[in-house]
């Protein structure tokens, strides 16, 4: 009788969960709440050590994501949201929060340390209630509470232990166990909500709901203040561990609920002084934080700790060649970025990856950025060393940084020298094996058969698009030179549904297709370059052939990503735009929006269908006025 009566008091609201867990996505769905799920992008790297308490780390983790969301959404998934729900669940043993397992080894320590015994799981909740002002102001209430679930396990006998840690189901679940799965069977007890465990406290959610809307207005639910905008960027000076000598927490009381909604800035209520300019000073560190990563890349250090489990200061400055002063501190820089761990064994300290480390920046790993970050190390960093002579003449500082004008040092780095040439590539070829499976799958391609990827480069992008498309093929059109040296980029597993051609795409004829793609294109050039581009593919296009773009929107009033806006000071010819710029652009030369999707990863995308012109009717009702009328997927 509690559930329903308390879950229609959201009907007819936006409600979005800020997590990709099925299981919360299950909890949710199971009691009849109707919402949409948009993961959140904030990095769970805060520092435990600043918190007293684990459920203030869960608690504080579960509002940065909501936040995030909620101020992500207007501007990246053109709607506001009404509720954002925010969750993180955290396994502790002794005060110690136990995070997922890194290997078998560790994931056996993990279940070790809680055979026998009571552990406790908790749950941090976030609802963040928004409300549109006037203007384009935005009021964000935080509502915020944990939930304590005490779990004990039985004794567990070594066979028992290596035979759930050899089924694989420890190793992406915090503290090493899922108790709704085959974790269950070593669970001896559990005091509390068993749906905590699981992931979401369901019925202290419902409770706090009824206290949320039966509240009346001069109740202290209905009494936080705004969150400011210039709180908002801390969230990733937070993230990222920036500053956090500065921060002090004053800790709330133990009932396990913040029922009083406390006025909160963005990094939370306890965390920010209001004197001190957290934001400035993580800006002032920016640049510090950037080449921590560079060097880090540059002397392959996330590629050695990749080779064994973890290593001693003095083993990664032997590997690196580095004196063990400059790796300790290289090393420790990066460990208070979140990018490497630091573990005590015995009377030592090793060093290892984190998970995202593993994943993004070991130079082999199938969704590495280490091409990318080395080229914004060589290339990029020396552009920015020259920005303010940048601003001043309004052009590219490349004779300035390389002793050579934009044109030539194009000419003569990237396509003389082999080595050079390959590093950009595999620059380009980086941001495709990241971003390529979102922006293949934006759309539902089935009606078209052939593809071509104009400037695709090594073909990692190709490569998703028929992975995603059985029916579909893909011609990899890009300069002479690039195609040469694409031997050094072929997938482990062939495909002979793409080719390569080469070409240049301003002076030579595109191949015959009925779907074309321009991925990271359209930013690069000026209006007069485009203008001869896309009056080419107007004449290629008959009636339906579709042309897919993928770039970084601006949102309408260009103000964020700031990742486009700061790129666009590397002074190219071309500029960002935002959709309904692209839309302008495009419809100049008789394509028409059909789809837009934003995929929460570095590239967005946009389908547009060249369309008939004696036909006066606008395709999929897509009216030239508002790119809202396209289909928002």
């Amino acid at each position: 009788m509690l559930l329903n009566p308390v879950i229609s008091k959201l009907s007819g609201k936006l409600v979005v969960l800020a997590s990709a867990s099925p299981r919360r996505l299950e909890i949710l769905s199971n009691a009849g709440l109707r919402f949409e799920v948009v993961p959140s992008w904030f990095k769970e790297t805060l520092d435990k050590s600043l918190f007293k308490n684990p459920y203030d780390y869960a608690v504080e983790t579960a509002k940065q994501k909501a936040l995030e969301v909620a101020h992500r959404m207007p501007f990246k998934h053109l709607k506001s949201p009404d509720v954002v729900i925010g969750a993180d669940t955290v396994v502790t043993a002794d005060g110690l929060i136990l995070e997922k397992p890194t290997d078998k080894e560790d994931a056996y320590r993990m279940l070790s340390r809680l055979s026998g015994k009571e552990h406790s799981v908790f749950t941090g909740v976030a609802i963040v209630l928004c409300h549109d002002k006037s203007g384009s102001d935005t009021d964000y209430k935080v509502v915020d509470f944990y939930e304590e679930t005490k779990v004990k396990f039985a004794e567990l006998s070594e066979e028992m232990l290596w035979e759930y840690i050899n089924s694989g189901e420890p190793m992406d679940k915090a503290g090493g166990y899922g108790i709704q799965a085959l974790g269950g069977m070593l669970v001896e007890y559990v005091k509390g909500d068993f749906l905590n465990v699981v992931g979401f406290p369901l019925n202290h959610f419902c409770k706090q709901l009824g206290l949320i809307f039966n509240s009346p207005p001069e109740s202290p639910a209905h009494k936080v203040k705004r969150e400011s905008d210039e709180a908002w960027t801390l969230v990733s000076s937070l993230s990222e561990s920036a500053a956090n000598e500065e921060v002090e927490l004053l800790k709330n009381g133990k009932d396990g609920s913040r029922m009083s909604m406390q006025e909160q800035n963005v990094i939370g209520t306890e965390c920010s002084r209001q004197d001190i300019p957290h934001s400035i000073i993580s800006l002032l560190d920016g640049f510090k934080a950037s080449k921590t990563l560079f060097t880090a890349s540059k002397l392959k250090v996330f590629d050695v700790l990749n080779s064994s489990n973890s290593q001693t200061l003095e083993e990664v400055a032997g590997q690196i060649n580095a004196s063990v002063l400059g790796t300790e501190r290289l090393l420790e820089a990066a460990v208070s970025l979140g990018l490497l761990e630091r573990v005590k064994q015995q009377n030592t300290s090793v060093y290892r990856n984190t998970e995202q480390a593993s994943r993004f920046l070991v130079s082999d790993s199938p969704e590495s950025l280490n091409g990318y970050i080395l080229h914004c190390n060589d290339m990029v960093w020396p552009l920015f060393s020259h920005l303010e002579n940048a601003v001043r003449e309004g052009t590219s500082q490349h004779e300035r940084a390389f002793g050579k004008k934009n044109e030539e040092v194009f000419q003569d780095a990237y396509y003389s020298k082999d080595e050079v040439k390959i590093r950009f590539m595999d620059a380009m070829h980086s941001i495709a094996r990241v971003t390529g499976k979102d922006v293949a799958t934006a759309f539902e391609l089935s009606s078209y058969k052939t593809a071509c990827d104009i400037g695709g480069c090594t073909g990692a992008m190709a490569y998703e698009f028929t992975k995603a498309h059985p029916g579909l093929s893909v011609i990899v059109f890009d300069l002479p030179q690039v195609i040469e040296m694409r031997r050094h980029f072929q997938p482990k597993e062939t495909d002979d549904r793409v080719s390569f051609v080469a070409g240049d795409f301003f002076k030579d004829d595109l191949p015959k297709a009925d779907l074309y793609i321009l991925a990271r294109i359209l930013h690069d050039w000026s209006d007069e370059k485009l203008h001869v581009l896309l009056s080419k593919l107007s004449k290629m296009c008959t009636p339906g052939c579709g042309l897919l773009v993928s770039e970084i929107f601006l949102d309408e009033e260009r103000k964020r990503p700031s990742r486009a806006l700061l790129q666009a000071l590397s002074m190219t010819e071309g500029k960002q735009r935002s959709p309904t710029e692209y839309r302008d652009l495009l419809e100049k030369h008789g394509f028409t929006p059909k789809h837009i999707k934003h995929t929460d990863n570095l590239l967005d995308a946009m389908l547009f269908v060249k369309e008939d012109p004696n036909d006066k009717r606008t395709l999929l009702g897509c009216s030239s006025a508002s790119i809202e009328t396209a289909e928002l997927e």
